[in-house]
């Protein structure tokens, strides 16, 4: 293992143990602008009080009232709640040129690698995730259960444990040499017939698993998949999904192509992941069954650009170009339709941490930028079910909050560089130098 990803966990576990004092005393965030998202509108010079890892209450700051409190000086900046990835790959490796290269790690080797992608994550501002999908079966669940205990700083997750996935389909690995037999850690949830269906995603929740993610379309990064083709019936996502239910969860559905993403629609996904090749008779479904969209729309870039320079192969360099224009023009038009939209980036295909670069792609592509900023809070707090809990800065909810310099709203990329970062009521990082985006080397 890299000496310095040691390290910068060592220091990142210390960090943490650092701030159970800080917890413990009741807080006043001194807000020189606030983000509303719940109204979409923004404040100035608030009290944002914290007792407990909750947020107690939001007044004018000439109100603030408990001199017992530890007063934080964020006057200088802009105060948003802690951001919300809905589409991340944490617990494994970066995407490479080698299609084997999940099969060659070690679990424990894993385990380091998760954990400093969960640091770089919450310190770049993203203190929730929902985590769509591993390799290695259910190390997103020791992950998550190993954050919610305090042991290793990252955002909090809802985990899928493995993906739903035909013999060969989008969620296995595949192009690997003639003859390699994949391990069954990395098989957990094949399936291939609904009856399948339902015995793995009952394993999946019996294990862990917050929500089941169902790879409907072939995919880009997947050698032998193509993203348009479908590759499970709507029947067959439908038990799915009526499984799921009787946890008391939902189906991500990862969709592609046109035909896919309305199989998974009507079946009744609770979301469509990147969408790149939907048509309007898509949009309209979703919109009339308010299935959420979560569209990894900057990523197409950094295939193409690094995968390249890489020397990924020629099969997904084709595929990416098929499908990255097409996705971005669908986005447009689902925006203008009213679709449900959450903030998802597929991280784990570009480096961890740098989650906040999409935000520009999403404006650039329709939405305002309160809009892009809601997908990212109180949206992402929505298609988790959690909005009671989570996503923007009220009484009762999680105590995560950001701050950044400037105004989001008139340059959203100010989100990429965080400056500091409370969750659950706890500092995580201070000062550009801590938080934001991972540096070179880091």
């Amino acid at each position: 293992m890299n000496t310095r990803l040691l390290s910068t966990l060592a220091l990142a576990i210390a960090a943490t143990l650092s701030t159970s004092a800080f917890a413990a005393q009741p807080i006043v965030i001194h807000a020189g602008r606030m983000v509303d998202v719940d109204k979409g509108e923004v404040l100035t010079d608030r009290a944002i009080r914290i007792e407990d890892g909750k947020f107690v209450s939001v007044t004018p700051w000439s109100d603030a009232a408990g001199r017992d409190a530890k007063v934080i000086d964020w006057t200088k900046y802009t105060v948003l709640p802690g951001l919300m990835d809905m589409h991340t790959h944490i617990a494994d490796e970066i995407q490479t040129k080698d299609p084997s290269l999940p099969l060659k790690s070690t679990p424990v080797r894993d385990a380091f690698i998760g954990a400093k992608n969960a640091w770089d994550t919450v310190r770049a501002g993203f203190t929730t995730v929902r985590d769509v999908g591993v390799y290695r079966g259910f190390a997103d669940v020791a992950l998550r259960d190993a954050i919610k205990a305090g042991d290793i700083p990252g955002p909090r997750m809802f985990v899928a444990g493995a993906y739903i996935t035909r013999t060969g389909g989008g969620g296995e690995v595949t192009g690997l040499p003639k003859g390699t037999v994949v391990p069954d850690e990395f098989r957990r949830g094949v399936a291939d017939n609904a009856d399948q269906v339902r015995t793995k995603v009952n394993y999946l929740f019996d294990h862990g698993a917050d929500f089941i993610k169902v790879i409907a379309t072939g995919a880009v990064l997947t050698a032998g998949t193509e993203p348009g083709t479908p590759e499970y019936t709507e029947d067959e996502i439908r038990a799915a999904v009526e499984e799921a239910a009787r946890h008391g969860s939902f189906v991500a559905a990862h969709a592609h192509g046109a035909e896919g993403i309305k199989n998974a629609v009507r079946a009744g996904v609770r979301s469509i992941e990147h969408g790149s090749l939907i048509d309007d008779e898509g949009i309209a479904l979703m919109k009339q069954h308010g299935t959420w969209l979560v569209a990894d729309i900057y990523n197409g870039d950094y295939i193409d650009t690094v995968g390249r320079a890489q020397g990924w192969s020629e099969e997904t360099l084709r595929k990416n170009i098929e499908t990255t224009q097409t996705q971005r023009d669908g986005f447009r038009k689902a925006v203008a339709a009213g679709v449900n939209i959450a903030y998802g980036t597929d991280s784990g295909v570009y480096p961890h941490g740098d989650n906040g670069r999409q935000f520009a792609y999403m404006v650039r592509y329709g939405m305002t930028p309160m809009q892009a900023i809601q997908s990212a809070t109180i949206n992402g707090a929505r298609l988790l079910g959690r909005e009671k809990e989570l996503g923007s800065i009220a009484p009762g909810k999680a105590a995560d909050v950001i701050a950044v310099t400037g105004d989001p709203l008139s340059n959203i990329e100010t989100l990429r560089f965080v400056q500091a970062v409370i969750q659950n009521g706890k500092r995580v990082c201070d000062g550009p130098d801590e938080c934001g985006p991972p540096q070179q080397g880091q």
